[in-house]
């Protein structure tokens, strides 16, 4: 049940490399997080250089304008295992499929529980039915 946000440069990337980072992140959520595959729930997001910063060298790192902001809202639960393998592989899946530079996917995981979902029709569909372990993991 991950909520994924992407935002980037308008004009950096065109609707086939917007496809192949979507279907990168889902990807790598299934690989690592156990994610359904038909649990895609995705926003892109392009910005004007007037609405777009960051640091160019934070922790040493080299960005550019290449650089893909990615927020993904989970339930809880993952280890510190998990997520450091989940960056690696999908800096390491887009940087083949798009092209992108490692250094340009900064990913931010934002954990919350089962409560915190509706699905539409105003329900708390995670709570009112029993969850598979699949949807306990994503």
């Amino acid at each position: 049940m991950p909520f994924i946000r992407v935002s980037y440069l308008e004009q950096r990337y065109s609707e086939q490399q917007l496809k192949a980072i979507s279907e990168g992140i889902m990807h790598a959520l299934i690989e690592h997080f156990n994610v359904p595959e038909e649990d895609c729930f995705q926003v892109f997001h392009a910005h004007r250089a007037s609405e777009f910063f960051y640091s160019r060298h934070y922790l040493n790192i080299e960005r550019t304008d290449g650089l893909l902001y990615i927020q993904i809202t989970l339930k809880s639960g993952r280890t510190t295992e998990q997520k450091t393998s989940f960056y690696r592989k999908l800096a390491t899946d887009l940087s083949a499929a798009v092209p992108i530079r490692p250094e340009d996917v900064f990913v931010v995981l934002v954990d919350n529980e089962f409560e915190d979902w509706t699905f539409g029709s105003g329900i708390a569909q995670m709570l009112s039915r029993p969850a598979t372990q699949a949807e306990v993991s994503g």
